[in-house]
């Protein structure tokens, strides 16, 4: 053969099964065939043809011919400034067999069990670890490959999910490079901590909480802000979610909106709104109080929410207190009516001096009755001001009991930043904390209230701007949105500050600083 690296190094899983010679025997008879690497698999498809019991042969040796072609390619990973692309050390081979299971763990006896299954095997290095990776295509990959390798007509909505849900798939696996995330602690000066992966310091996702209305059917003892802000209309609000996405574009994230309120539903302009960030891609969702079976229709009609939140302060009795009579009854009919649509819901819980006792008990009625729930602590607050939160070692206590049912009940999730230093002290890895990466105010969340103010955190007064009078790129990289995302001074030496920094709305509602003060439930050093 007319090549100085040895045929076995290029072959060796082929010619396992077979003899260089008794393929390259006939070679000169065959026009065309050339003795090159590159026409071993057409020699063997010609040598073996269906139905042999050797036809895989020439599948394998086209993709190790592909596997060791990409070694021998120099190319430097090169990222895109925005968008994606497809990563250059990558090869797709059309297969009538699939023989990626002989580059695997399992290639014991794979060539006892092959058979045909017409598909695309692909060979690539990896962006990140260096390694050469085989797998066969699915239908996630092929999407991004072929989307990224044709000129596509502009999508919208459900299409242009599915399509990023596709390009993102394939960049964890390497076979797309993407666009770097700029919403990075890494890339912001942020302390790193000890020990804190990675996936805690960049942000994929970016979410807008838009309380796009004061208006509330209820009247709840906690509430943070009853106050009179004058809506924007319909055309500002379509002009916030131009905005929005191109912030998302310049910060190579994807976007989330959260219609919240009061109740989002009594804003005349929520289906509006709701309908036009669907089609711009965003994944939405939905903090609100229980609707009728037509209204929520009607949100599922536009696009299914990512997920549905409610509220629950309790059991019957003390919750129907807080947020009134009939309230917790509503909300189990309504968990129902989510799950016979098949919408993700959710149940969020402020807990209180008075309903600490609540909570696990509660988790167990939900047991059965929703996907997920968790509490945050009471900020004291707007009307949240006259109720009282619990001591700290009661609440120590209590996030002790949490984690151990935590264990044992799917439908609890953790939330609170505080968890770690009991993860930590258990030797147990860090989990994101309150907003995937510890406190997350105006990292990789923003409040945006009806009047068009813009807050670090909805939870307690923390103004960075207003979205009519700016945009949200000069907003989130302004000197107010920096000092919320550093967070107390207190914290930033601390080996948890990452997936921790406490809960500012917590520190402000007691009366001290956020910008200097820890947390005042804070265990760590105990």
């Amino acid at each position: 053969m007319s090549t100085q690296v040895p045929i076995e190094k290029i072959f060796p899983k082929t010619l396992s099964h077979v003899e260089p010679a008794t393929v390259f025997a006939d070679e000169g008879k065959q026009e065309g065939v050339a003795a090159t690497p590159e026409k071993l698999p057409e020699l063997l498809r010609n040598r073996f043809p269906y139905p042999s019991k050797l036809a895989f042969l020439a599948d394998l040796a086209a993709v190790e011919y592909a596997h060791w072609s990409v070694g021998q390619m120099d190319e430097v990973f090169s990222r895109p400034s925005h968008g994606a692309v497809i990563n250059p050390l990558l090869q797709i081979v059309p297969v009538t067999y699939d023989v990626s299971p002989f580059f695997s763990d399992r290639e014991a006896g794979v060539s006892d069990r092959i058979e045909p299954d017409e598909e695309w095997v692909l060979v690539w290095k990896g962006p990140e670890t260096g390694r050469f990776y085989v797998e066969k295509a699915d239908e996630q990959m092929l999407l991004a490959l072929k989307v990224l390798s044709e000129e596509q007509q502009e999508l919208q909505g459900g299409q242009l999910i599915i399509v990023n849900q596709a390009i993102d798939y394939a960049a964890r696996k390497g076979i797309v490079l993407k666009a770097p995330y700029l919403v990075s602690r890494s890339l912001q000066g942020f302390p790193k901590g000890e020990n804190i992966p990675e996936k805690y310091l960049t942000a994929s996702v970016f979410t807008l909480q838009w309380h796009i209305t004061n208006t509330c059917d209820l009247h709840c003892k906690h509430c943070y802000d009853r106050g009179k802000r004058s809506p924007l209309t319909a055309e500002e609000g379509l002009r916030i979610i131009d905005d929005f996405e191109g912030f998302c574009r310049e910060k190579n994230v994807r976007g989330h909106i959260c219609f919240s309120g009061g109740n989002p539903f009594m804003s005349p302009h929520f289906f509006r709104l709701y309908t036009a960030a669907a089609d711009k891609g965003f994944a939405v969702s939905i903090l609100g109080n229980p609707v009728m079976e037509q209204e929520l229709q009607r949100v599922i009609d536009i696009r299914m929410p990512e997920y549905f939140q409610v509220s629950l302060e309790g059991l019957e009795a003390h919750n129907d207190v807080i947020r009134g009579e009939g309230y917790y009854r509503s909300v189990m009919d309504f968990l129902d009516l989510l799950r016979e649509k098949e919408v993700s819901s959710a149940v969020m819980l402020t807990l209180t001096k008075a309903n600490i006792d609540q909570v696990l008990p509660l988790a167990e009625v939900l047991r059965e009755k929703t996907d997920h729930f968790t509490f945050n602590r009471l900020s004291q607050v707007g009307e949240g001001a006259g109720l009282w939160l619990p001591d700290r070692e009661a609440y120590r206590r209590f996030l002790e009991s949490y984690t151990v049912a935590a264990a044992g009940n799917p439908v609890i999730g953790l939330k609170d930043n505080l968890i770690n230093i009991l993860r930590e002290s258990r030797g147990i890895a860090p989990f994101g904390g309150c907003t995937g990466f510890g406190c997350g105010a105006a990292f990789n969340f923003v409040a945006l209230l009806p009047d068009g103010e813009v807050h670090a955190c909805r939870k307690f007064p923390s103004l960075i701007g207003n979205i009519i009078e700016s945009d949200f790129l000069t907003l989130y990289e302004s000197e107010e949105a920096k000092r919320y995302r550093n967070g107390p001074e207190a914290c930033s030496e601390c080996r948890l500050r990452p997936v921790c920094g406490g809960c500012m709305a917590a520190v402000h509602g007691m009366g001290l600083d956020p910008f200097r003060d820890r947390d005042p439930f804070c265990f760590i050093e105990e």
